[in-house]
C-alpha cells in the first residue's frame, strides 16, 4: 500500500495526461538516481484526470505518444511533464541543477586577464549577486547561455583553447594517455624510441590546471607540460 502519491502532469497539443507515482522515488528519478521507470510508478495507467479516475484510450494514447506501451508513455511524461515538488525537493533539486552549471561553466570558461578558471565559489557568488534563477526542470545545458550572458557584467567570461605541448615518460604512458585523450584534441603524438610520448593537446583554457594536476599526479611531476599557443 502506498502511502503518498504524486502527480505528474503533461500537455500535448491541448491533451492531458497524467502519472500516479511515489514522490520520493520519482523525485531520484528526475535527478537521475533511479532509472528504471517501473520503481517509480503507482500504477501504470495514463489518466487524463487521475482525481476523477478518467483513463485516457488507446485511440488518444497512440495518437499522441506513438504507441500504448505504458512504460514508454510513462517515460515521456516523466521527462517532458512537471513532477509536483515538495519545498525540500525543489531546494535540493535546484541545488543539483545549480552545481551542474557552477561546474560547467568553470571548466569551460576563464577570466580574459588570467587566462584561468574562475573558482566555483566566485561563480556562486555572481550568480547570488546577479539574481540569476535556476529552472529545476530544465535541462542545465539548455540555461547556460542566458546565465553566462546575466554573469558578464559581474564577472569577466571568456571561452577559449589552449595548446599545450607535453612529454610524458614510458613508465606513465598508458595511463596519461587516457587522460589526454579524455581532456582535449590529440593534435600530435610522437612516441618515441625509449616508449616515452610527445604530444600537442589542444583543451579548453579553463582545463588546464585539471590536466596539469592530473598528470602530475599519474606522472609523480616528471611530465613536462607548456602552453605553446
Amino acid at each position: 500500500m502506498v502511502d503518498k502519491v504524486s502527480v505528474v502532469r503533461y500537455t500535448f497539443a491541448n491533451e492531458k495526461f497524467e502519472l500516479l507515482v511515489k514522490p520520493d522515488p520519482a523525485f531520484d528519478y528526475k535527478l537521475g538516481k533511479i532509472s528504471e521507470i517501473s520503481k517509480i510508478l503507482v500504477s501504470d495507467e495514463i489518466y487524463t484526470d487521475s482525481s476523477k479516475g478518467n483513463r485516457a484510450t488507446n485511440e488518444k494514447l497512440t495518437q499522441v505518444f506513438k504507441t500504448q506501451d505504458s512504460m514508454e508513455i510513462a517515460k515521456i511524461i516523466m521527462k517532458k511533464g512537471e513532477l509536483n515538488l515538495t519545498t525540500e525537493q525543489r531546494k535540493k533539486m535546484t541545488a543539483e541543477k545549480k552545481k551542474q552549471i557552477v561546474t560547467f561553466i568553470s571548466k569551460t570558461y576563464v577570466d580574459p586577464k588570467t587566462h584561468l578558471p574562475h573558482p566555483p565559489l566566485r561563480i556562486e557568488q555572481a550568480m547570488t549577486d546577479g539574481r540569476v534563477s535556476i529552472d529545476p526542470f530544465k535541462n542545465a545545458d539548455d540555461q547556460i547561455n542566458d546565465i553566462v550572458e546575466k554573469l558578464r557584467s559581474i564577472i569577466p567570461l571568456k571561452t577559449e583553447n589552449l595548446v599545450l605541448e607535453i612529454s610524458v615518460p614510458a613508465q606513465f604512458v598508458a595511463q596519461s594517455y587516457t587522460v589526454l585523450k579524455s581532456t582535449g584534441t590529440l593534435k600530435k603524438e610522437d612516441w618515441q624510441p625509449n616508449g616515452s610520448l610527445k604530444a600537442i593537446l589542444e583543451i579548453p583554457a579553463a582545463a588546464r590546471p585539471n590536466v596539469i594536476d592530473r598528470l602530475g599526479a599519474i606522472t609523480k611531476g616528471t611530465a613536462f607540460v607548456e602552453v605553446i599557443q
